[in-house]
């Protein structure tokens, strides 16, 4: 089994983050005993800040067993394609990263709708990327690959 790697389950567990490091780490491990480890370009550069050097993330790659694996022509059309559905389709508002529900934040000086580019071009490659070339992604972006790719399994979770 193929299983993409999305950047905030690694983050969680490079950092110790409190609440997801102890998830994350389980979910990792698992999936590494059970197949190969992979993640997109897209991924391999918000990595890439959190380590001194690229000898250093290179290291925790080869620690961790996990393989870069560059996108397909393939797999980058789909992006972008599905980011063009997402622009046209975009609600003003806020994504909950867990359920994919909107909601709305109102200034309280102008009382205007408060709305952000939440989804980037880059979340949509690595979606495409793992739909391409992995069986599931590890990702606690749930909410918003549950919306954007209904064809690819996500776990964030064992």
């Amino acid at each position: 089994m193929i299983t993409a790697v999305d950047t905030n389950i690694l983050i969680d567990i490079l950092l110790a983050d409190k609440k997801h490091f102890a998830d994350s780490k389980a979910v990792i491990d698992t999936h590494n005993e059970q197949g190969q480890l992979i993640i997109s370009e897209v991924v391999y550069a918000e990595l890439a800040c959190q380590f001194a050097s690229e000898i250093e993330l290179k290291e925790f790659l080869s620690d961790t067993s996990i393989k870069l694996v560059l996108s397909s022509e393939k797999a980058l059309s789909l992006a972008g394609e599905r980011w063009k559905g997402y622009s046209k389709r975009k609600k003003k508002g806020l994504q909950c990263s867990g359920c994919g529900k909107f909601v709305t934040v109102h200034c309280k000086n102008c009382n205007s709708i408060i709305s952000s580019r939440q989804s980037m071009v880059s979340d949509f490659m690595i979606g495409s990327h793992a739909l391409n070339h992995a069986d599931l992604l590890l990702s606690r972006d749930r909410g918003f690959y549950k919306t954007y790719f209904k064809d690819i399994d996500v776990k964030n979770k064992i």
